[in-house]
């Protein structure tokens, strides 16, 4: 029997999945910036690689100073941490 039939398989591979480039808190907190961060200022940076990428931004890392950030999703612990801070989280509609 070809080694093919022989290895087991397990679920599928879903072609319509949502991918996010994930960016955390630490990664704003080091850029040297008071206005708003935004999609095209992350791929400025270097955080984003593409433009189009849809962005998440999760909690690991500390704010300090209050950041209007503006992404495509967010975990809730790194909303209330951006609010915590004095900043706001804008959610922005994937296209």
């Amino acid at each position: 029997m070809p080694l093919i039939r022989r290895v087991p398989k397990y679920g599928f591979t879903n072609q319509f999945r949502t991918e996010y480039t994930i960016i955390n808190l630490k990664s704003l907190a080091d850029l040297e910036t008071t206005e708003a961060i935004t999609p095209q200022l992350l791929m400025n940076e270097g955080l984003v690689r593409r433009k189009g990428e849809l962005i998440k931004i999760l909690a690991q890392g500390e704010l300090t100073k209050p950041l209007v950030v503006q992404a495509h999703k967010f975990s809730k612990s790194a909303e209330a941490k951006i609010q915590a801070a004095g900043g706001r989280a804008e959610v922005i509609p994937c296209v």
